[in-house]
């Protein structure tokens, strides 16, 4: 399921950062788009402050199972029906705790909600074990945690398979990991996949097109549109030129063919 939250701040990046603040995610969990770049004014007079439009995905909700009405047990005829046998007072008082208990211990207890590493890293074996098993892949997923972030490095034969071309099936891999590791949880883990180092490379690539590109937006003061990206490959691009001089980056249009523009901007220093 998709939503979308819009957020207004001062400049573009304090709404970006304001909004992925009150999602509680990274800038790789959300499509940005600029609604309104806003203008400083002149001191302060006239100023308009930017807008803009973080859409993330979350998991849909299971359907809630029907509820069942329980049997009613049949009537006894009369002639069958059965007083309760009295017991003395001090019998009562001596079993009525066993009773309880026994009680107790028949209805089931309420499940708590997994948390820990073993547990979320036990889903994401069993998830992927089987994902492959279907794909007929061998496969072999390592994991690490850095606080709430997992990373999974796959490891075995012919991972070029399970990469795909620009680490489309990676990405596959990695988005159906989440969701079926976090459906139904309160507190939502990050799971980042990665196969043969690709992610570093893919990120040194994407890091030297952004520099190429908003050098060229500068010498020729105007806009460039790259090629359409999912949302990590973008947010790859704007953290490499979120200091770069007199370049700004925005992203524009519906997944999967959402973009990346490099805007020339003479007033960022």
């Amino acid at each position: 399921m998709e939503k979308y939250i819009e957020v207004t701040a001062k400049t573009e990046d304090e709404a970006i950062a304001k909004g992925l603040a009150q999602l509680g995610l990274d800038r790789d969990d959300v499509s940005v788009e600029i609604l309104d770049r806003g203008k400083t004014g002149f001191l302060g007079i006239g100023s308009v402050p930017a807008k803009v439009k973080l859409t993330y995905e979350i998991p849909d909700e299971p359907a809630p199972a029907p509820v069942q009405e329980r049997e009613r047990p049949a009537p006894q005829p009369e002639g069958e029906k059965q007083r309760p046998e009295r017991r003395p007072r001090h019998e009562e008082s001596r079993t009525q705790p066993k009773q309880s208990l026994a009680h107790e211990a028949a209805a089931p207890a309420a499940q708590p909600e997994p948390r820990g590493e073993d547990s979320v890293a036990d889903a994401i074996v069993k998830f992927q074990t089987g994902l492959f098993s279907h794909m007929g892949v061998e496969a072999k997923p390592v994991i690490t945690r850095e606080g709430d972030t997992y990373q999974v490095v796959l490891e075995g034969e012919n991972m070029g398979a399970l990469i795909g071309h620009r680490g489309e099936t990676l990405d596959a891999i990695q988005q159906l990991t989440g969701y079926a590791v976090n459906r139904g949880r309160s507190h939502r883990v990050r799971i980042h996949v990665d196969a043969e180092g690709y992610r570093a490379r893919r990120e040194e690539s994407l890091e030297r097109l952004a520099r190429k590109t908003a050098q060229k937006a500068v010498k020729y003061h105007r806009n460039v549109t790259l090629e359409p990206m999912n949302a990590y490959e973008r947010h790859v691009i704007h953290a490499a030129l979120q200091d770069f001089p007199s370049v700004t980056t925005y992203s524009t249009g519906t997944e999967p063919n959402r973009r990346t523009v490099v805007a020339y901007d003479p007033n960022k220093k």
